[in-house]
């Protein structure tokens, strides 16, 4: 039961994502335009995840890819998408806070 609680309430590791970020990761926020409107990290492209499928070609012949919204379950939706395009070197950033917070790192 404690596990739970410490998974929920624990700061996310985001090691990986940083590496791959200050790699070049092509960042993709799949938040609606108006809530990109609101906040956005700087340098994502916002492609909501309805528009992702019809979208791929913007995501080949990227070395990295991560993907995030507001609370990292269309992210997760938009990740699985890719994958089952073919698409092997996605990651769910979560939200877009967190992504923003391990550029500054």
């Amino acid at each position: 039961m404690f596990g739970i609680f410490k998974n929920m309430f624990s700061k996310k590791d985001n090691t990986q994502m940083e590496k791959i970020i200050k790699e070049g990761a092509f960042l993709v926020d799949v938040r609606t335009p108006a809530e990109f409107a609101e906040g956005n990290v700087k340098g994502s492209t916002n492609i909501p995840l309805d528009q992702v499928a019809s979208h791929l070609e913007k995501f080949k012949g990227k070395k990295h890819i991560i993907v995030f919204c507001r609370s990292g379950n269309r992210s997760g939706q938009a990740k699985m998408i890719l994958e089952q395009n073919g698409f092997k070197n996605v990651t769910n950033g979560g939200t877009w806070q967190d992504v923003k917070e391990a550029i500054r790192k």
